[in-house]
């Protein structure tokens, strides 16, 4: 499968060292429900967390545990997100930490612990420590096995490998709702033997985060318990920089694409692309504009050619520099609007082009060189379904 001048494999692997386990342990009522990730050696390794200010209690000792600069292993629960849970939220979290090191003959500290799912409900800790036993002894080779262990409302589970050089990245994620990351994305586990040091690492996954993950939304809403890890275990040796940071920037896009189609209720993936800012910062605020709206949503969902949504979500950054006699907009391609003004264009053609599975929006503002690209998904009856119940499930 090919993406840009990245070749990612059929069939996603793991780097050399790198393992998987997931089983259900009581969390949910059949699937799968936690992972465990591990490394035969100790990995560099660096992460980015939520911004939110209510964070997880996972994110709150994933902070400290990063500190090192080294992980073991990550281990993940879904269906219960541990969030809102206070003191003894955190030492759940710690408890978690604990098993999963006692498991693998490691120490805490060297694991990073995430819970994804329901807001303010206890962790069912017990569930947890008592269902990592044995866990070790069923690590393999399919990151697919792991992703599965970390669906939420994800309809599929998440996952892609790619080469470079001698050395392979693999990207395991999940995220359908409650997605416009800060600084992170949902839950998404980067996987190396490629050699690198953590800060080298911190660098590299910062740059790759911004145009890809953080770019993303599927409804403005910022999670509590978003992060985003890497580990580089060493075990293929030294790996020419630029060439690893390319394949990492790619491999994050390629899989924000993946995360924004699976958007919960979604049947068409938005890409918006802005060109002719005053600056990248306002491009990203003008390509956000659009992607959150729900009105230019809706209009992509139901294929209506109702192009004046996009002046309207352009036209109400009231910070940026927008001069209408200057700004276009095309849709798949299709030029819709030029000076500010809609073109005369046949419907059908535009019903046509809305009701592709991908729908490209791209805006020139021609004011100056800035450039931003940012992925969504349309908003449809489903996500309101999904999330009306979503407590109470």
């Amino acid at each position: 499968m090919n993406s840009g001048s990245v070749f990612f494999h059929s069939t996603p692997v793991f780097p050399r060292g790198f393992r998987c386990a997931s089983r259900n342990v009581g969390l949910k009522p059949s699937a799968r429900d936690l992972t465990l990730f591990a490394s035969d050696v100790d990995a560099a390794a660096a992460a980015v967390f939520t911004r939110n200010h209510f964070p997880g209690a996972p994110v709150i000792l994933g902070r400290e545990t990063m500190r090192g600069g080294v992980l073991r292993a990550i281990i993940a629960n879904s269906k219960v997100s541990n969030v809102a849970t206070g003191l003894p939220g955190l030492e759940n979290a710690r408890r978690m930490a604990s098993a999963a090191a006692s498991e693998l003959g490691t120490s805490p500290n060297r694991v990073l612990v995430s819970s994804t799912g329901v807001i303010g409900v206890p962790l069912p800790i017990e569930k947890i420590v008592t269902g990592v036993v044995g866990m070790s002894g069923e690590l393999q080779g399919d990151p697919m096995v792991g992703a599965e262990g970390i669906m939420t409302t994800d309809t599929y589970p998440k996952a892609i490998s790619a080469a470079v050089g001698d050395a392979t990245i693999t990207w395991v994620a999940k995220g359908s709702g409650m997605i416009e990351p800060n600084m992170a994305t949902m839950l998404s586990y980067i996987f190396t033997d490629a050699a690198f040091d953590a800060p080298t690492l911190d660098r590299m996954l910062r740059a790759a985060v911004a145009p890809s993950f953080n770019s993303l939304s599927v409804d403005t809403d910022t999670s509590t318990s978003d992060t985003c890890v890497m580990m580089a275990n060493g075990l293929a040796g030294d790996v020419d920089e630029t060439q690893f940071f390319a394949v990492l920037r790619d491999g994050c896009i390629r899989m924000t694409e993946i995360l924004a189609r699976d958007g919960e209720g979604a049947k068409h993936m938005i890409r918006v692309t802005v060109d002719g800012a005053l600056s990248d910062h306002e491009a990203h605020v003008v390509a956000k504009s659009i992607v959150n709206s729900p009105l230019v949503k809706t209009m992509v969902h139901g294929a209506d050619p109702n192009v004046g949504r996009l002046l309207m979500a352009i036209g109400k950054c009231f910070d940026c520099t927008i001069v209408p006699t200057t700004t276009g907009a095309s849709i798949n391609g299709f030029p819709v609007v030029a000076r500010g003004e809609r073109l005369s264009f046949d419907d059908a053609i535009v019903r046509e082009t809305l009701s592709r599975d991908v729908v490209d929006i791209a805006v020139s503002l021609g004011v100056g060189q800035g450039f931003a690209r940012v992925f969504g998904c349309d908003l449809t009856a489903g996500y309101v379904e999904e999330n009306a119940a979503y407590y109470s499930s």
